[in-house]
C-alpha cells in the first residue's frame, strides 16, 4: 500500500464531524486526521473529546487552530469542510489557492443557477473567483458523478435530503419514464440531527417529543439541488420536509405517474440495471419496502418500491442515515474516489 496521506478537518465539533472524525481516524490509506478551529480560535475546548466524552482514552483529539502555513508543513493535502455554509464560502477560495483538495460539506458551493443560490444569501469578498469555483465544483453524489469527482479539487457534498431523493429518481428520470407534467411529490423526514447542533425552539426535546411536523415548505435548501441534478423545473418537484422526534434517519415516501403502465419487474430492473456496480445502493424487491432501522449507521442508501395495479402510479421509499450516506459516510466514498482508492474502503 502506498504512504498514507494526511487530511484535516475543520467542524468536527458537530454531529456529521463527529462521524467523519471516526471514519477518518480509522481509514486505512489515512494518516490520523488534523482537527481545526478557526483560525486565531482559541477559545473554547482544547481536545474534541471534551465535547464528545465518548472519544475519551483513545489518545486524544487536539484542537488546533487554522493556519495555512502549518497545513502546508504537516502535508495536509486533503481538507474537508463540516462547517455552516457563509464559513465554507469565505475558506474554500483560501483552501485552492494553498493548493488543497477540498470536500465541503455546506450548501455553499453545492447550487450552479442563481435563483436556486439566493436562498443563501451570500456575500463574495472576491465575486469572479467564486464564480468561478461555483462552476468548477463537483457535485459529489458518487453514484452519479463518479467520473468527475475523481478528477476534482472542490467537491460538493450533497444534502442529505437531496441524496435520499435524486437517488430514488435517478434511474426512471434517466430512461425517461416518469410523466414529469403530473408533477413529482416527495414526503420526507428527518431525525433532529439533520437540523444540526445548534439549539432552536423547534429542536428541543419538548418541542420535537411526542410530536411530528412539516418545516420549510415550498422554500427548503435542498430542494434547489434536487431539481438541478434532476434536470427538473422548480414547479415540476414538490418537496415537504418533517421533522420526526428520533434522533438520526432520513425516510422519503416519493409519488410519480410513469408515462405508460409497467410491470413490477421492469421498475425493480430499472433500479437494479442503473445500480449494478454502486455497492453503497440496496434495491429491495417488492413488496418489501426500506426501513430506517435498516440503514442507520451504515452509508447505504435503501430503495424500495410499490406499484399500484394499473402500472401507472409509482411510490418509492428511500431511507439513508443523514450523517453517513448524507454527510460524513459520503464524504468518505467521494475522498476514495478522488484517490483512486475502492469505494468502500474505510466505510465497512
Amino acid at each position: 500500500m502506498a504512504a498514507k496521506i494526511k487530511s484535516a478537518l475543520l467542524g468536527a465539533s458537530g454531529y456529521s464531524g463527529l462521524e467523519l472524525t471516526r471514519i477518518l481516524e480509522r481509514h486505512p490509506r489515512l494518516e490520523k486526521p488534523v482537527l481545526l478551529r478557526r483560525e486565531g480560535g482559541s477559545e473554547g475546548p482544547a481536545d474534541l473529546a471534551e465535547i464528545f466524552p465518548e472519544l475519551s482514552g483513545n489518545g486524544g483529539y487536539p484542537l488546533r487552530a487554522l493556519s495555512w502555513p502549518e497545513l502546508k508543513r504537516q502535508g495536509v493535502e486533503l481538507l474537508f469542510l463540516a462547517t455552516p455554509h457563509e464559513a465554507s464560502r469565505s475558506l474554500v477560495p483560501e483552501a485552492i489557492a494553498q493548493g488543497l483538495r477540498v470536500i465541503d460539506l455546506s450548501g455553499a458551493w453545492r447550487l450552479k443557477q442563481e435563483q436556486h443560490r439566493a436562498i443563501y444569501s451570500f456575500q463574495d469578498a472576491d465575486a469572479i473567483t467564486a464564480a468561478e469555483l461555483t462552476e468548477k465544483a463537483v457535485y459529489g453524489l458518487p453514484e452519479l458523478n463518479g467520473d468527475c469527482i475523481a478528477k476534482a479539487q472542490l467537491v460538493a457534498n450533497p444534502g442529505c435530503y437531496a441524496t435520499s431523493v435524486i437517488l430514488a429518481l435517478a434511474p426512471l428520470l434517466k430512461s425517461d419514464l416518469i410523466d414529469r407534467g403530473r408533477g413529482i411529490i416527495s414526503d420526507s423526514k428527518s431525525g433532529v440531527s439533520g437540523a444540526g447542533k445548534a439549539a432552536t425552539s423547534r429542536t428541543l426535546f419538548v418541542s420535537v417529543a411526542d410530536n411530528f411536523s412539516a418545516y420549510a415548505v415550498f422554500n427548503h435548501r435542498h430542494l434547489g439541488e434536487m431539481v438541478e441534478q434532476m434536470g427538473l423545473d422548480d414547479t415540476e418537484l414538490t418537496f415537504t420536509p418533517h421533522l420526526l422526534p428520533i434522533p438520526r434517519g432520513i425516510l422519503s415516501t416519493i409519488y410519480v405517474q410513469l408515462k405508460r403502465p409497467m410491470k413490477p419487474a421492469e421498475v425493480e430492473s430499472c433500479l437494479r440495471d442503473f445500480y449494478a456496480d454502486r455497492h453503497w445502493v440496496r434495491i429491495f424487491a417488492t413488496p418489501q419496502l426500506p426501513q430506517l432501522q435498516f440503514s442507520l449507521h451504515t452509508n447505504y442508501c435503501d430503495l424500495g418500491f410499490c406499484l399500484a395495479e394499473d402500472g401507472r402510479r409509482l411510490v418509492l421509499v428511500s431511507c439513508v442515515d443523514n450523517l453517513l450516506k448524507g454527510a460524513a459516510g459520503q464524504a468518505v466514498q467521494n475522498m476514495n474516489l478522488m484517490y483512486g482508492w475502492e469505494e468502500r474502503e474505510g466505510l465497512q
